[in-house]
């Protein structure tokens, strides 16, 4: 089941933004998924699925946020690698 979250906005954010409602709240919802998935609270999978974005797309997106993806372990490489199988 989805959920709704309403946030307040004035007008003056928008238009300095070049935005509208629907263009914020899109922007806001990946910059969020980004966020919990630095954080370690969100997989690339899920987030990728609320996007409604493939993987791969997703990843690429949160490197480009400064997100890291891997660590310097060869534990890492090695999970990361087994990801990559599973989802061909």
């Amino acid at each position: 089941m989805n959920q709704t979250v309403a946030i307040d906005c004035p007008a003056e954010i928008l238009l300095s933004l070049h935005m509208n409602a629907e263009g914020l709240g899109d922007l806001m919802k990946e910059e969020t998924a980004i966020a919990l998935f630095r954080q370690g609270r969100l997989s690339s999978g899920t987030a990728a699925t609320w996007l409604g974005i493939s993987r791969v797309t997703f990843l690429l997106r949160a490197m480009e946020a400064g997100a890291v993806l891997l660590e310097d372990s060869a534990d890492d490489l090695a999970r990361e690698t087994s990801l990559l199988d599973d989802s061909s």
